[in-house]
């Protein structure tokens, strides 16, 4: 099943598991093994497996312990930033996002749009 947005997070958390416990498989690796070298319980591996959500943390050591964590990288891979904006920037790195800037008579209030004329 491919991912979408349309999916239910339910739906997206039993795909995912499911593929976990396809890896574990294919890697011969028994539940209570990929726990051990995981650092977690054997339920919490049958919990994840099940589609039920877990704690981001030992999502990453179970993708550790069965070799997959590069998968994490396409996840959400590092942006590069535009070479205008490292130039705006002046080499510091951005913190935040922010709103964007309207301008303004100094009042707070956005002028009033007049209709355009043509001159005479």
């Amino acid at each position: 099943m491919k991912l979408t947005r349309e999916l239910t997070d339910s739906a997206v958390l039993e795909e995912l598991g499911g593929r976990l416990a396809r890896a574990r498989i294919d890697a011969n690796l028994p539940q209570a093994h990929l726990a051990g070298e995981a650092g977690v319980g054997k339920r919490t591996i049958e919990r994840l497996e099940a589609g039920r959500g877990t704690d981001v943390r030992v999502l990453v050591r179970v993708l550790r312990a069965l070799g997959l964590m590069e998968g994490l990288e396409s996840l959400i891979p590092a942006a590069p930033q535009s070479p205008m904006a490292l130039l705006r920037l002046r080499g510091r790195e951005r913190k935040r996002a922010g709103h964007p800037r309207r301008r303004t008579g100094g009042t707070g209030a956005a002028p009033p749009a007049a209709p355009w004329k043509w001159s005479e």
